[in-house]
């Protein structure tokens, strides 16, 4: 299964961090793809839904999101899901002597044909993962 891990460590404080971690329309922030992310039900807990849009390849695909697992103030786990893809993202938040350690880690499955293309797949992910990570970090450290 593909997989994009990636460490952030902030000096923003854990509640600050864990505030912005847990919306996760702050995507259209971070997430490069991301061109849109809507949440559509729920207060951000177990069972919220939120609708992404993200544009790869010069393509545009939505994925719906729903929330499968949340402990306050340190895990946030989503399950997103389109015809093509799933995708299981989780967000951890730990805080640390100097600010908050984050670990991001996002597990692909492909489905159906696409799961073709699936040899191709480390080198953008691991270029999208990067560039997600860099991009996390400049918006967790304009918290503080």
């Amino acid at each position: 299964m593909p997989k994009i891990e990636r460490t952030i460590t902030t000096t923003a404080p854990p509640e600050q961090v864990w505030t912005f971690m847990s919306d996760f329309t702050t995507t259209e922030q971070w997430d490069p793809p991301t061109v849109r992310t809507l949440r559509v039900s729920g207060d951000g807990g177990v069972g919220t839904v939120y609708r992404n849009t993200s544009k790869v390849m010069g393509r545009e695909s939505d994925l719906t999101y729903t929330v499968i697992d949340c402990e306050p103030p340190r895990l946030l786990r989503l399950k997103g899901e389109n015809e093509t893809l799933e995708a299981i993202d989780t967000v951890e938040v730990d805080g640390v002597d100097t600010g908050t350690l984050v670990r991001y880690t996002a597990d692909f499955s492909l489905k159906g044909a696409a799961r073709l293309a699936a040899p191709l797949l480390p080198l953008g992910l691991k270029r999208l993962g990067d560039s997600a990570a860099e991009q996390l970090a400049r918006c967790l450290n304009r918290l503080t």
